[in-house]
């Protein structure tokens, strides 16, 4: 008796490993499935072609060039500037709380023209040519301060750099200062921020604000995110795909 139990015992083993493979391997399936109908019902209506499809959150960068044919209109300011129709009545309604606080602001560069963001870019390098710099190394520098031709978020109206309006009676610093702590409320974020380098490939730039509305610059305001940690996490977060590229800061 005592040798069947043992025969009994061993042959019980490879099969119970076998149903825990089956249930395993069901699992699984049933995991994949899921995770496709959660992609079929969550990430499609908002990416198209691996592109983020709500204009106010489409990302620009030098990996992500705007594509040809990204629509927009414009509508000037005051000073003669001009920005995304669509951003202007929250861009004004921030501008006139800035004056009561105090702080007199103003868009001191908004839409560009893909020709003149060339003509900055070519300015950049050729000002590191004149500090002594090689041409490949001047154009690696100058992409740290300027983006290519194509792919600045000024070229469609929605990054904008944001200074005092007469620095003869302000300082730039406290318009920076109330930039940063309340932009996100009328839905603007610091687009280059100095602890996001090795994510944006942008040096600190406190003066440039992106417009990405008022839900997504207060999650991305309370979660210390950059527009590309906000959209990888947003959308990106059920599926294999990257849009952060690590870019070196040396």
């Amino acid at each position: 008796m005592k040798k069947k139990k043992r025969r009994l015992r061993k042959g019980v083993i490879p099969t119970f490993f076998m149903l825990l493979l089956i249930i395993l391997s069901l699992a699984f399936k049933i995991y994949q499935s899921h995770q496709r109908m959660l992609n079929a019902t969550y990430i499609n209506p908002f990416i198209r072609d691996g592109e983020i499809r709500e204009w106010n959150l489409v990302l620009v960068n030098n990996n992500h060039p705007i594509k040809e044919d990204y629509s927009y209109s414009l509508k000037e300011m005051d000073n003669g500037q001009k920005v995304d129709s669509r951003i202007y009545k929250e861009l004004n309604k921030m501008f006139k709380d800035a004056n009561k606080d105090g702080i007199s602001i103003a868009v001191t560069s908004g839409h560009r023209e893909k020709e003149y963001q060339e003509m900055l870019m070519n300015n950049k390098i050729n000002d590191y040519i004149y500090e002594g710099y090689n041409k490949n190394e001047a154009i690696r520098l100058a992409k740290k301060w300027v983006m290519d031709p194509g792919c600045s978020e000024h070229e469609i109206g929605l990054g904008l750099d944001i200074n005092c309006e007469d620095t003869s009676i302000y300082d730039n610093a406290d318009t920076w200062n109330w930039l940063l702590n309340n932009a996100y409320k009328y839905g603007f974020i610091k687009r280059y921020p100095s602890d996001k380098v090795a994510i944006t490939g942008v040096r600190n730039e406190p003066w440039h604000y992106r417009y990405v509305g008022i839900d997504a610059a207060k999650k991305m305001y309370e979660e210390n995110l950059c527009l590309e940690e906000y959209l990888q996490k947003r959308f990106y977060n059920l599926q294999s795909s990257v849009i952060i590229s690590t870019v070196s800061t040396d």
